[in-house]
């Protein structure tokens, strides 16, 4: 017997998880997603979120409230009578009336090992602090944030060149399968749930674009963490000096290299650039307004010569 599922997601991330229900034959009765925000070169366009769109193309109402916190808005999610919420990705707080508005309680799908990056942005984080290895949990929600205990975990290890891009797809493939082990476990009444330690809890804020561009004085292993864990979105960065005046480069990938100078120096032809200790090549960039592009192709249109100190 398939269950009454409500989902609630807004980006591509979330996307893959609501067709692996679907497709497992659940019923899912409505989703709920981030109102339509303006997109496009103008921003004059309002655009439905990937789920949204997504939800569209399965038939399934979608729901788009500003906020969970009105009594009109709790009853309409309780007049549902879904059995269980499956949350992914949503960016609303739910407040009580809604992580009790079903029979069986509200699942989250989370891209870390809990209680390690709770919060807002945990693929970034993990990569731009060295991990080695992250993964999708399970849990079900209480009023904290991503406090609530696990139901199921699958941990992926993280390469030492893999970018925040290419983690994302990882890890959506992954937690779309395993909500699916999860909901089945939970419609047979056999979903084990084991209370988070509070020992090694870390918070994942928002990224903030101040802290986007890249400080040449860190060391050569904290510079390539973060050129890596903000790529593709939304972009490490530097100023480089490519005419007349200073243009913002945003750095897509880079690698460890041998070599040494002032921190933003750059050592070489081939876009090595001296850090705090050690020195980064890099070997993706993208130009303000440009396509991403392979730095020796970079390198044809602009004079980067060597004992340049990049800002």
């Amino acid at each position: 017997m398939a269950l009454r599922l409500i989902f609630m997601g807004t980006p591509d991330f979330s996307v893959g998880t609501l067709q692996a229900l679907a497709g497992a034959g659940h019923e899912i009765v409505a989703v709920y997603s981030q109102p339509p925000r303006p997109a496009g070169r103008r921003g004059l366009e309002l655009t439905k979120s990937p789920v949204h769109q997504a939800a569209e193309a399965l038939g399934v109402e979608v729901r788009t409230p500003k906020s969970l916190k009105g009594e009109d808005e709790q009853a309409a999610f309780a007049a549902l009578e879904a059995d269980a919420a499956i949350v992914v990705a949503y960016g609303l707080l739910l407040p009580k009336p809604i992580l009790e508005g079903t029979r069986l309680g509200c699942f989250n799908g989370h891209a870390s090992l809990l209680p390690r990056w709770r919060g807002a942005a945990p693929i970034q984080r993990a990569i731009m602090a060295g991990d080695t290895e992250t993964g999708m949990m399970v849990m079900k929600m209480d009023e904290g944030l991503d406090t609530g205990p696990v139901a199921m975990t699958s941990r992926v290890a993280i390469t030492p060149d893999m970018t925040g891009g290419e983690l994302h797809d990882v890890l959506k493939e992954t937690g779309a399968s395993l909500m699916v082990e999860a909901m089945d476990a939970l419609e047979k009444g056999a979903l084990t749930l084991t209370p988070q330690p509070e020992e090694g809890a870390t918070y994942a804020r928002k990224i903030l674009k101040d802290e986007t561009r890249v400080d040449w004085n860190s060391p050569a292993r904290a510079v390539h963490d973060h050129i890596r864990g903000l790529s593709p979105f939304p972009g490490a960065w530097c100023e480089m000096t490519l005419g007349s005046k200073p243009e913002r480069v945003k750095l897509l990938r880079a690698e460890r290299a041998d070599g040494k100078g002032a921190p933003g120096e750059v050592l070489d032809d081939a876009l090595t650039i001296a850090c705090g200790d050690g020195a980064v090549r890099l070997t993706e960039v993208q130009r303000a307004g440009g396509k991403p592009m392979r730095a020796v192709d970079f390198l044809r249109g602009a004079k980067l010569g060597k004992g340049t100190v990049l800002p």
